[in-house]
C-alpha cells in the first residue's frame, strides 16, 4: 500500500479482518490492531514520498506475527523511545526494528518492524 496516512484505515481494517479470522477476541483483536497501527504510523511518518509499506501477518492459534517493511529517509530505524513504542513494547511479545543501509535507487532506508504477539502476553502485566 502506499505510504500516506490516509492509507492506515485500511491498514487497521486489515489487521482486524485477519485477527477474527484467526479467532482471536474482540480485545485481542484491539491489541494487535493498536500495536500495527503504532508501528505502521511510525513508519508512514517518516516515509519517503511515493514509497510504499508492506506488511505480512502470519497467524497460528495463540499467536500472531507482524512485519511492517517501508523505506524511511531517517538514519535511525525508529525512534524507539516515546509513548508509541511503549505501547508497542507493552502490547506485544517482542518488538524488534532492523534497518538496511542508504538505498541511492529507493532514495531511503529499507526498514523493517517485526513483532510477536501471543495470547499469553496479552494478560495484564506490571509496566
Amino acid at each position: 500500500m502506499p505510504a500516506r496516512p490516509e492509507q492506515l484505515t485500511m491498514l487497521r481494517a486489515l489487521a482486524e479482518t485477519v485477527g477474527h479470522i484467526a479467532d482471536f477476541a474482540i480485545d485481542e483483536v484491539a491489541d494487535i490492531r493498536l500495536a500495527l497501527d503504532e508501528v505502521a504510523t511510525a513508519l508512514v511518518s517518516d516515509a519517503v514520498p511515493g514509497s510504499e509499506l508492506d506488511c505480512e501477518l502470519d497467524y497460528g492459534q495463540d499467536r500472531m506475527k507482524v512485519r511492517v517493511t517501508g523505506v524511511t529517509t531517517s538514519k535511525e530505524a525508529v525512534a524507539q523511545t516515546g509513548f508509541g513504542w511503549h505501547i508497542v513494547r507493552t502490547l506485544t511479545e517482542s518488538v524488534e526494528a532492523v534497518q538496511e543501509p542508504y538505498d541511492f535507487l529507493a532514495r531511503g532506508y529499507r526498514t523493517t518492524i517485526d513483532f510477536d504477539w501471543s495470547r499469553w502476553n496479552s494478560r495484564p502485566r506490571l509496566v
